[in-house]
C-alpha cells in the first residue's frame, strides 16, 4: 500500500485528513498521519522488503470510541494491522489524542 492508498482509506472515515499537518487546523475531529520510520528487510548485502511506518493520530474535544472504532473498521476493511495508544487530553492544545501504529 502506497502512501496515498492510505490517505484515500483514512478519508474514507469522513474526517479531514493531512499528511504531517494542515495548513488551517480544521474543526475537530480530524485525522493526523506521519511515515516515522522505515525498516528494510535484507539478506546478501541487499535489501528485499522496506516497510513504512507510519502513526495515524486521532484529535477529538473528548475521549470519542466511536469515532476510534470508526478508524479501527476501516484499517480492519483494508486489511491493516494496527496498535492503538491513547495519550490523552493535551492540555496545551485543548483537544484529546489516540494515536494508531501501522506498517505497510
Amino acid at each position: 500500500m502506497t502512501q496515498a492508498e492510505l490517505y484515500n482509506e483514512l478519508k474514507k472515515t469522513g474526517f479531514p485528513v493531512a499528511y504531517l499537518k494542515f495548513k488551517e487546523p480544521p474543526t475537530l475531529p480530524f485525522i493526523v498521519f506521519i511515515n516515522d520510520s522505515r525498516e528494510g528487510i535484507s539478506a546478501d548485502d541487499k535489501v528485499w522488503y522496506k516497510r513504512n511506518n507510519y502513526r495515524i493520530e486521532l484529535y477529538t474535544n473528548e475521549k470519542d470510541p466511536a469515532s476510534e472504532l470508526l478508524i479501527e473498521n476501516t484499517l480492519d476493511a483494508a486489511g491493516i494491522f494496527y496498535e492503538m495508544s491513547d495519550v490523552g487530553f493535551i492540555e496545551s492544545e485543548n483537544m484529546y489524542e489516540v494515536y494508531y501504529e501501522i506498517q505497510i
